[in-house]
Parts: C-alpha cells; sequence; structure tokens
C-alpha cells in the first residue's frame, strides 16, 4: 500500500490549523461557560451554631460568645470580633479554643457592664482544607437598636487576591499535568522523544508553570487568608506566618521537590537523549523512572497534605488515594498533550509509541474510576449531597465529561489499530512512507539543483560566497521538511488519529477547568452535615398558632378613635411576620402618620422589644422576622398617633409560643 501526495490543490496541512482554531474558541467558550458559574472559594468549614444566636435577643449581656464549625480550623488572634452598635469592640480579642467531645468550638470573653442593644459578631478563618472561611451575625441585648456596623457584603478569599490565587491554582495543576505526563510519556512511550525539541519544550514550560504558580500562591497565601490587599503580598511578618501553616509547608516542599524535577529534567533532555548504548539506556531509563515517579508522587502529596484529603472521615486513606488519582490525571491528560504535540510537531513518532500511549492511558483510566468512586463517596456520602449540592452537581458534569473523553479515546484507540495493521504489512505504511519521501526529497533536490544551475557559474579560483552557500542550504532542508509533513499529512489515518487526540485534548482542558473548581468547593457531605448541624443546633420554634387581635383606640384628638387589628404569624418561638391594620369609625382603612409595636415577656424580664413595622398600603402596616426568643405571656403595646400631638398606646397580654 503506497501513498503518495499529490503536488497541486490545497495543501493538507492547512486543514489541522483549522481544526485547532476551532477547537480553541470551543474550549475557550466551554471555559468561559464553566467559570461563569464558578463563585469564589466557597467555605470547607462551615459555621453550625452559635451563642448567642444570630438574631436572638438576651435579657443581659453573655460573658462570652461561643461559635460552633463542621470541621478544624485555624484562628489568629483577630479571627473573632465583637462590635458594639457604635462599631467598638466589645471582646477582649483573645479567642479561646473550646474544642470538645467531637464539636469544634471557639470563644471570645466579652468586657462586662456592656449597655443594651445590638451587637454584631464577625469571624474569620482558615479551614482545615487550607480555604478561608468567614462570617457575621447579630445578637441583641435587652431589645434590638440602631447600629453603626455595617455586614461584611464579600467573601473570605474574594477580590483581585482571590483572583489571582485561583489563576495561580488552575496554572499549577496545569504545569504538573505537563510536567508528569509529558516526561512519563518520554520514558514509558517514546524513548526518541527525549531528543524531540516540541517535547522537550512542552515539559520544560510545564515545569516553569507549576514553578511560576507556586512562588504567587506562596506569596498571595497571607493576603487571600487575611487581609485581602494585594500589597501585602510582600510583608514579611505575614510570610513567616503563612510558612507556620501546614498550606505553606506544602508549597515550600513542592519548591523543593521541583527544583529536584529540574535536574531530572535536564538528565532526560541531556544526558539520557544522547545514549545510544542500548543496554545503558536501558538501566539509566529504570532510574529515571523510579526518581520521576518518586518525585511526581512527592509534587502531588503536596496537594493531598493540604486540601479535602487531608480532613474529614478517613484521612490516612484518603491522602494516598488522592495521590494516586493525580498521578493518574497527569499520566493521562499529560501524556495525550504530548501525544498531540508529537503528532503535529515531530516528523517521526511511531505507531509503537502510539499504541504504548494506549496502554498507559487505558492502565490510568482504570486508576481513575477506582479513586474517583471512593472520592466520590468521601466528599458526598449520599444521593441527595450528590444532586442537591454544588459539589455534586459539578462532580456528575466531570462524570459526564470523563464518559466523552472515554468514547474519544475509543475512537483515537480505532484510529492507532489501523496504523498498526498497516505497519504490519508487507510493504506497510513505514515502508510506503519512507519510499515517498524519498522521491518527493529527491524531487525537492532535483529543484534545487535546477535553482543552483540558473545562479551564475562561480569561475575557477572564485571564492564561494559562504553566505549564499548557507543560504542554499537552509532553503533545501526547509524544502525537504515541508515535503516530509506533506507527504505525513497525506495519511489519513494518521491525520485521523490527529484529529481525534485534538478532540481529546480539547475535553481534557474543560475537565482540568471542572476538576479545580470542584478542589475549591465545599464538598457535599461536609454542607449536608454543616445545615443538619445548623438546624440541630438552634431550638426548635414553638408555635401556639396565629395571634389575632382586636384593639380600639382613642388618641382625643379630630379624627382620633378607631380599631387596630393585629395578625401574629406563625404566632411562635422564633421569626413571625406580624400585619396591623387600621379602621376608621366608618370601619374604612384609615391612615395615621405614626405607628409602633413593642413586645414584653415581664416574667423574665425581657423587653420591650420595639418594632417599627413598614407602611404597606392604605390602612396597612407589615413587619417581617420579628424575633420572639422564648415562650410566655407576652404584652403587645400598639402606640398609635393621629397628630403631631395626639397619640395613645393600647396594650394586651397574649399567649406566643
Amino acid at each position: 500500500m503506497t501513498v503518495t501526495a499529490p503536488h497541486s490543490g490545497p495543501s493538507p496541512i492547512r486543514r489541522p490549523h483549522a481544526a485547532v482554531a476551532l477547537l480553541a474558541a470551543l474550549i475557550s467558550l466551554l471555559f468561559g461557560l464553566v467559570l461563569a458559574g464558578a463563585s469564589p472559594a466557597s467555605a470547607h468549614a462551615a459555621l453550625t451554631g452559635s451563642d448567642p444566636q444570630d438574631g436572638a435577643v438576651v435579657a443581659t449581656a453573655p460573658e462570652e460568645v461561643t461559635l460552633t464549625f463542621s470541621e478544624q480550623i485555624a484562628m489568629s488572634d483577630d479571627s473573632i470580633r465583637v462590635l458594639d452598635p457604635t462599631g467598638k469592640r466589645a471582646d477582649d480579642g483573645a479567642p479561646r479554643d473550646l474544642t470538645g467531645g467531637g464539636a469544634v468550638r471557639y470563644g471570645v470573653q466579652l468586657h462586662s457592664g456592656l449597655p443594651d442593644g445590638t451587637y454584631t459578631v464577625a469571624w474569620q478563618a482558615v479551614s482545615a482544607d487550607s480555604h478561608p472561611v468567614s462570617g457575621a451575625f447579630t445578637f441583641s441585648v435587652g431589645a434590638p437598636s440602631e447600629t453603626t456596623v455595617a455586614l461584611p457584603s464579600g467573601e473570605a478569599g474574594g477580590g483581585l487576591v482571590g483572583a489571582l490565587y485561583g489563576i495561580a491554582r488552575y496554572a499549577a495543576y496545569a504545569g504538573f499535568i505537563l510536567l508528569a505526563g509529558g516526561s512519563a510519556f518520554v520514558l514509558a512511550c517514546w524513548q526518541r522523544g527525549a531528543a524531540a525539541r516540541p517535547l522537550q519544550r512542552l515539559v520544560v514550560r510545564g515545569w516553569v508553570t507549576l514553578t511560576a504558580a507556586t512562588l504567587a500562591m506562596l506569596l498571595l497565601r497571607s493576603p487571600y487568608t487575611g487581609s485581602g490587599k494585594l500589597a501585602d503580598a510582600f510583608d514579611l511578618d505575614g510570610l513567616q506566618a503563612v510558612l507556620d501553616t501546614k498550606p505553606g509547608a506544602a508549597l515550600v516542599s513542592r519548591l523543593l521537590l521541583l527544583g529536584a524535577s529540574a535536574l531530572f529534567i535536564a538528565v532526560l533532555f541531556g544526558a539520557y537523549a544522547k545514549r545510544e548504548d542500548e543496554r545503558e539506556k536501558k538501566d539509566l531509563t529504570f532510574g529515571l523512572a523510579t526518581g520521576g515517579a518518586v518525585i511526581a508522587a512527592g509534587i502531588a502529596g503536596t496537594w493531598a497534605l493540604a486540601e479535602h484529603a487531608s480532613t474529614g472521615i478517613q484521612p490516612g486513606i484518603a491522602m494516598p488515594v488522592d495521590v494516586l488519582h493525580l498521578l493518574a490525571v497527569a499520566g493521562w491528560l499529560g501524556g495525550l498533550a504530548a501525544l498531540l504535540v508529537a503528532l503535529y510537531r515531530t516528523p517521526d513518532i511511531t505507531t509503537g509509541a502510539v499504541r504504548r500511549f494506549s496502554r498507559m492511558a487505558f492502565g490510568s483510566v482504570l486508576v481513575l474510576t477506582a479513586t474517583g468512586l471512593y472520592q466520590s463517596w468521601r466528599q458526598v456520602g449520599s444521593w441527595s449531597a450528590l444532586t442537591g449540592t454544588r459539589y455534586g452537581q459539578l462532580l456528575l458534569v466531570k462524570v459526564a465529561l470523563v464518559a466523552v473523553l472515554v468514547g474519544v479515546a475509543w475512537v483515537s484507540r480505532r484510529w492507532t489499530a489501523r496504523l498498526t495493521e498497516r505497519a504490519a504489512e508487507p510493504g506497510g505504511t513505514a515502508a510506503s512512507v519512507d519510499a515517498t519521501v524519498a522521491t518527493e526529497a529527491a524531487g525537492t533536490a532535483e529543484t534545487a539543483v535546477a535553482t543552483e544551475a540558473a545562479e551564475p557559474a562561480v569561475l575557477p579560483g572564485e571564492d564561494v560566497d559562504p553566505e549564499r552557500a548557507a543560504q542554499l542550504s537552509r532553503q533545501r532542508a526547509a524544502l525537504t521538511a515541508t515535503e516530509e509533513k506533506r507527504v505525513r499529512d497525506a495519511d489519513p489515518d494518521r491525520s485521523g488519529l490527529r484529529r481525534s487526540v485534538l478532540v481529546e485534548t480539547g475535553i481534557a482542558v474543560v475537565l482540568l477547568v471542572v476538576t479545580t473548581i470542584l478542589t475549591s468547593t465545599e464538598p457535599g457531605r461536609t454542607e449536608e452535615e454543616a445545615a443538619r448541624g445548623s438546624t440541630t443546633s438552634a431550638p426548635a420554634p414553638v408555635t401556639g398558632g396565629q395571634v389575632n387581635l382586636s384593639l380600639p383606640f382613642d388618641t382625643g384628638g379630630s379624627n382620633g378613635k378607631g380599631t387596630v387589628r393585629l395578625d401574629i404569624s406563625p404566632g411562635g418561638t422564633g421569626a413571625n411576620n406580624v400585619h396591623l391594620w387600621i379602621d376608621g369609625p366608618d370601619e374604612r382603612p384609615l391612615d395615621v402618620p405614626e405607628v409602633k409595636l413593642a413586645f414584653t415577656l415581664e416574667s423574665k424580664d425581657i423587653g420591650p422589644l420595639p418594632v417599627l413595622p413598614d407602611h404597606l398600603t392604605e390602612g396597612h402596616w407589615t413587619a417581617s422576622g420579628v424575633q420572639i426568643p422564648m415562650a410566655g405571656d407576652w404584652k403587645v403595646a400598639v402606640t398609635v398617633r393621629t397628630s403631631d400631638i395626639d397619640q395613645t398606646t393600647i396594650d394586651k397580654n397574649v399567649k406566643i409560643g
């Protein structure tokens, strides 16, 4: 079977470039769609309870405020702040670890003699999987009041610093995949590729990307988990504090391992690429493979030691499983990138190399499946978390992408099988392509000779222009390389393999984006446990049924008579909705300049708790979220003002809760 390449008509080498452009546009679109739905790094440790609770009204100021979390966290001296209604600190500024009995709890002492009013509790910490968490809530002493404190609107780890840190995380994963996967492709699939410049550039760029991203994360770590200010990236005290944390130690360890990997790359593309003796090369292959595997596992371990795998259930099993998962991802996706570069940029990639990569990719998929199933169970834990949480939904997207990727890989295996069958035939692909290349090269040489013949003859004794000779040599090399590539591209089986590998690579890029988002999303199991914890930590509201009141009034002035109708729903402890209507003597809606409510539980010395309802329509006012802290016989007082000087207050005791 002979492959020939026509000398006329459109050149087939342009088609791959069009496919690359189309795929790049598709990847950009998918990348944008995925990132559009990506929120800032979600909190992996959730606040499950507090004392006092959010929105609670207490009779006297507590001695301390305690916070309960779903998992271990790291706190600094300024992690919990309690602010009075004027914005001044009401705590002693030293959080205490009160963890015990399986509950992760921290508390802060309050100053004595605090006045009545609304207090704001703002907190920020770092969860065990290295992500910053923050939040705020309010409680009131005596009765709610106005406060000058504004609750934080942004999340920890957001803003410009959060965006830069997120970009560095994406780049770090991509760099590791190219570094480890590209090296594995050379050693396990195509050892002659160690001398190929395109593959060398791919692996070196992976190393540079991973190193730069790790340095950026180390510098940004302090503002990312703290102030959020980019200028603090170069604060030496902040950097020292980061180095004392588990994520900081992991980043420094990664940099040290990258130093060792630089030596590995130098040997792989230096002495190893030049080694000709097969026996010596075999021994060196074993040494490089062993050393490279140790370095790659160590780098993968820096993620496992500082992120999801290091916290939660079964961390002793989860961390080595996470290392295997990352290595399998690098072997499959990084090897795929190396194969794509080899198919497009190197002239002598063999079918044997493609076949060996196919086996390596299959083994990686098996490891990914086994480790992925375990990780999914560990991070999700239930069907409701799989379908009802953001983590579970992203996981389903990842599974779908892997399924599509495996399908495209099956197509690539078919193209590989066809190339292998042709190579095995007498005079098959390799021989026929070589023959065609030789014919084309001969044609190129004839062209070059004709070109030389057209040049002015060199007279005897005349010196040959070295510049002209070098130019002719470059022209011959370029023409020969172009013809070889044109013949190679004319092979339909090889072109089909390149197209399918290109599609695989595009899907792999989107898969990498989804995977990176997963690492910064709160696991479904944690989210559900936090929701259950927040539900059980607060006392269940006591509902005594909707309260309906009708109170006649007379302010003594003109148009000062009427009736107040009041509905309190659901009429129990916790949040209630209040609707208030005022009717005139003619039983038609009556608008008044001002109406106020107050709730007092005299038996417990609570209140009065003031409520200012909003005017909804003529003669109708409403208030939502009215807090009734406990069940009892409450006095409900309604103040009605019908003019600048005419006002009255009417009250009635009712059972609430």
